[in-house]
Formats: C-alpha cells, structure tokens, sequence
C-alpha cells in the first residue's frame, strides 16, 4: 500500500502505539465496515476495510522481530476475503467485531 490514508501513522507514529492501541484502531475501522456492510453501502464499506487493511499492514510492520506475524497475516487474508473475496473461511462479521471487541472492554477497564 504505498498511497497511505493514515499518513502521519504511516510515518512512524503506529510504531509508538502499544500493541492494544493497534488492534483497537483496527476495530473501529472493522466495526465502520460491518455498520456500511448492514446498512448497504458497499462504497463505505470498502472503504473502512481499506483503512482497517492499511492498519493492520503497519501493525506487521511494527510488530516484526516483537511477536510472531503469522497471526498478523493470516487476520489480513481473513479480512481481505471477508470484504473483497468470497468470504471462503466464512467468516461472521460481527463474530470478527467481537474479537477486536476485547481490546475495546480492556482499554475501557485501564482508563477507569
């Protein structure tokens, strides 16, 4: 992805954020998708899913030579078929949600 919409992450911000803070900000974008995807846009939907890829893409790169990233890109191919593929791991959207949903709750516990 070379023309990046999070350019000021994109530059070497992401990196500062922990781990948690990544997949937060992925999830918000995944929830974005699955709130277009339900009401019918398509457009909108694509969209968030770009955004949530564009993150997740920056997460590996943060992450590497830290965790193992086989995780990281295996949730990228799942994303990617999920929005743009033919959904061949049938993957539930809001169950997808629900996995990013966690760090929502744990960062809604530390910042109370």
């Amino acid at each position: 992805m070379s023309n990046f919409q999070h350019t000021g992450l994109a530059a070497g911000r992401w990196a500062d954020m922990s781990l948690a803070e990544q997949m937060l900000n992925i999830g918000s974008e995944v929830s974005r998708a699955n709130r277009w995807k339900s009401k019918g846009n398509e457009e909108q939907c694509h969209r968030a899913a770009d955004r949530a890829l564009e993150l997740l893409s920056l997460t590996i790169d943060a992450q590497r030579g830290k965790h193992d990233l086989g995780e990281f890109c295996r949730l990228y191919e799942v994303l990617a078929d999920c929005y743009y593929g033919d959904n061949i791991y049938q993957t539930d959207p809001v169950k997808l949600q629900q996995g990013f949903d966690i760090f929502y709750n744990a960062n809604k516990q530390i910042n109370n």
